[in-house]
């Protein structure tokens, strides 16, 4: 398997690099600060214990200041030593040591002030009963320059605090200097010492893209050859494709393959609240790609910077991400060709990245990742299970054909889940039931302990024949691989169907046989109870979803003609992108659409009743029925071809639509997994 990129040292630099040449140590005693909240938290009580016991030391041990009275009781027993007198105040001296006022402690030392209406006789009293009078006083005062340093001491700490945070703030800064002057750029992170870099080895079921590639690890490997026909690489490739499909991956293979230093940075790392950080940051991460040229620049996520500039109120961020957008643009004219840095950028919405960020001269190719084929799947579940002991029944191409749609990412996560679904069983190996169960757990839901009230248990298992009972009914429909009323995720019950290829385009039956299962659920409950209850909302979403992509995406409807009224990304804000007569016209349509295909939905089901009764009874006994089972118990046979297209290997996608996805349905309690693919990916808990 191939390992991740080390972590970078230093937090002020925003990227992460592999295969960079060695560096040497840094010195010690470097500029930057590893202070920590706590660090300072231990500064200050350090600094406040030196303090309190500088003023305890020069205080003279805190001598108590006394009444009049005490003081004339204390001479008239003889117990005062010696006095110092300056005008009214007194300081003096005892024998004897006596318990302070309030009874803590004692003292020796001691202040007083005579009265100035006193009568006493003083110096009589003193001189009979021996006190010596000093010319220096008792309790030493602190010197000028010991006032002169406890003065000082707040203003010190205080100028301490202000370094450490401005270093701090100089650290974010980056490049920008901070409050204390230009620091040093960051070194790059090398590899770790015994760690292998991405290839190609580790990539599978894009090969396509990898072919796009090949092209940029050519010229970084003989660039002379380039040079000497004159022809020049693009500057930039964007990658784009839905999440998990292995951006991020592929760049990382192409500089392992090519065996150059890789810059890894996500867009969002260059955003500060200090406007000017992120041009600065960028003006590095350039900087230091050029030293050690040729090299790779990988920036994930480019539509957090790159989106297509506005007018509008500016705010602080809106203007450092425009900054950052715009040193970007400037850098990348600067390349000449014959630096060898090239940019590879990711980003699952390209269509809103700044025109002049993807013209050419900048990111001059456009490399589409989607998601792999069934041939593609098996690879890429073959690469991450590497590492996996698998038991001799595993057939990692019956799992492909069972995952139509599933992304890399999404793969990776189902071997992973039958690997800790094994370790759970105290297993030696991962067997092919383990596989079955992690993908039920990945495309269902985990199983919840629910204990459902009977009649609502009996409810749940026809609302889920009805939805397997129409996909086995319907001409093209995908097959019905299990149905279950064991409660899994948010839903009540589950229908899984897949298809038994991957699908690319769709026909407007196929679409409204989608529909018409999807409202099985509901059609099953209105026939059999006569009622219609809130298991089958996210059916209905579903139903939505489709039928208004029929009418105002794919031109499939005849009133409202051969256009697209609606576009994918308006559907959000759905009554902006058409007139007020089109969305009505839409609505209209849409719903003529429904009512026929619910219509159709409660005659089979009516029509085909004593089925419908059977796949309802033999849930409520065994709560799941497998595909065989679900046939046979239904008293439907698959039709050949259908079990021939199974085995036969997938065609390559010729990129006219989406792709096929598994086809779920079921009763949820409230809202249950929905739809937000178009048709390529069911989901109808009702």
């Amino acid at each position: 398997m191939s390992n991740a990129a080390p972590p970078r040292k230093a937090p002020d630099q925003p990227w992460r690099t592999e295969g960079t040449p060695d560096q040497p140590p840094k010195r010690p005693g470097g500029r930057r600060m590893r202070g920590r909240w706590w660090g300072l938290l231990v500064t200050a009580v350090i600094v406040f214990l030196l303090a309190y016991g500088g003023l305890s030391y020069y205080s003279g041990g805190g001598e108590p200041t006394i009444s009049y009275t005490e003081f004339s009781r204390q001479v008239d027993t003889g117990n005062v030593g010696k006095i110092y007198a300056k005008g009214d105040a007194i300081q003096g001296q005892l024998k004897t040591a006596r318990t302070k006022p309030g009874g803590h402690g004692t003292y020796t030392k001691f202040r007083t002030q005579r009265p100035s209406f006193a009568d006493d006789r003083l110096w009589q009293s003193l001189s009979g009963h021996g006190v010596t009078v000093t010319a220096q006083p008792v309790v030493q005062e602190r010197g000028l320059l010991s006032n002169l340093l406890l003065s000082l001491a707040p203003i010190a700490v205080l100028a301490v605090l202000w370094v450490f945070f401005a270093r701090r703030i100089g650290a974010g800064l980056g490049g920008a200097g901070g409050l204390l002057g230009r620091k040093a750029p960051p070194r790059p992170v090398e590899l770790q010492p015994g760690t292998q870099r991405t290839t190609f080895a580790d990539v599978a079921g894009i090969d396509e893209v990898k072919g796009e590639l090949d092209d940029v690890v050519d010229f970084l490997k003989h660039p002379d050859d380039y040079r000497r026909m004159g022809a020049k690489m693009p500057r930039g490739v964007l990658l784009t494709g839905p999440p998990g499909t292995g951006k991020t991956l592929l760049a990382r293979a192409v500089a392992g393959e090519a065996g150059v230093p890789f810059f890894s940075a996500s867009a969002s790392e260059f955003i500060e609240m200090i406007v000017g950080v992120g041009a600065s940051r960028v003006r590095e991460l350039f900087a230091e790609a050029r030293k050690v040229a040729p090299s790779i620049i990988f920036i994930d996520e480019i539509d957090t910077i790159g989106r297509a500039r506005g007018g509008g109120a500016s705010m602080g961020g809106h203007d450092e991400r425009e900054q950052t957008l715009n040193q970007i643009l400037t850098e990348m004219d600067g390349f000449s060709g014959s630096e060898g840095v090239i940019v590879l950028a990711a980003t699952n919405r390209a269509d809103v990245l700044d025109p002049a960020l993807t013209r050419p001269g900048r990111f001059d190719r456009l490399v589409q990742v989607a998601p792999p084929d069934r041939g593609g799947r098996e690879s890429i579940l073959r690469i991450h299970t590497r590492e996996i002991p698998l038991a001799p029944d595993v057939d990692l191409g019956r799992v492909a054909r069972t995952t139509p749609g599933m992304t890399g990412a999404e793969l990776a996560n189902l071997a992973n889940e039958a690997a800790l679904l094994a370790v759970k069983r105290r297993q030696r190996e991962v067997t092919q039931t383990d596989f079955s169960q992690a993908l039920e757990k990945v495309q269902l839901g985990a199983e919840r302990a629910l204990v459902m009230p009977e009649e609502e248990r009996r409810r749940t298992a026809y609302h889920e024949s009805g939805h397997a009972l129409l996909g086995m009914l319907q001409p093209g429909a995908d097959p019905v691989r299990k149905i279950t009323i064991v409660p899994r995720g948010r839903a009540l019950g589950v229908t899984l169907s897949t298809p038994e290829s991957d699908k690319y385009a769709y026909t407007e039956e196929y679409l409204r046989g989608r529909i018409i299962g999807a409202l099985g659920g509901m059609a099953a409950e209105h026939v059999v109870y006569d009622v219609i209850t809130t298991g089958s909302e996210s059916d209905l979403e579903q139903v939505t979803n489709i039928a208004r992509g029929m009418v105002a995406r794919w031109g499939m409807s005849e009133h409202l003609g051969r256009l697209s009224a609606l576009p994918n990304d308006a559907q959000q804000a759905y009554g902006l992108a058409a007139a007020p007569q089109t969305l009505d016209a839409i609505d209209t349509e849409m719903r003529r659409i429904v009512d026929e295909c619910y219509e159709e939905a409660c005659h089979k089901l009516r029509d085909h009743r004593p089925q419908l009764d059977a796949l309802a009874a033999a849930l409520l006994e065994n709560e799941t029925l497998e595909e065989a089972d679900a046939y046979r118990v239904a008293g439907i046979t698959r039709l050949k071809k259908d079990l021939e297209a199974e085995a036969e290997p997938v065609p390559e996608p010729d990129g006219r639509g989406e792709e096929g996805r598994e086809h779920r349905g079921g009763r949820d309690h409230r809202d249950g997994p929905d739809d937000r693919d178009g048709p390529g990916r069911g989901a109808h808990p009702a």
